[in-house]
């Protein structure tokens, strides 16, 4: 009964750790702006035209990787650029995160 135990603990420890993770880490100082999707790799963040760097993730309020068309139209969220200006990570934010205001 013991060995069962001991597994079970295990098995508890190693789901905990792969929940850990996979939290939702949004960076503080990341602009805020309204996104939408306009066509291929190309958002709108705040009316202005921005391209997706390549490799991109767009994550949604859920923390899921979606694709650019999935953006639900005038979505909040934060981002973060590359050296070359492309909008390299896009987290959709949660209603609570869009209610907290802007650290920036």
């Amino acid at each position: 009964m013991t060995l069962a135990r001991n597994a079970a603990v295990v098995l508890l420890a190693l789901a905990a750790g792969s929940a850990l993770g996979q939290l939702r880490t949004v960076p503080a100082d990341a602009p805020r702006g309204e996104v939408r999707h306009v066509r291929g790799m190309t958002i709108a963040i705040d009316g202005a035209e921005r391209q997706l760097a390549p490799g991109a993730q767009i994550r949604n309020a859920a923390n899921l990787i979606i694709v650019p068309s999935a953006i639900p139209e005038g979505a909040l969220a934060k981002y973060v650029v590359d050296a070359d200006g492309m909008v390299r990570q896009v987290w959709l934010l949660t209603p609570q995160e869009a209610s907290q205001p802007d650290k920036r």
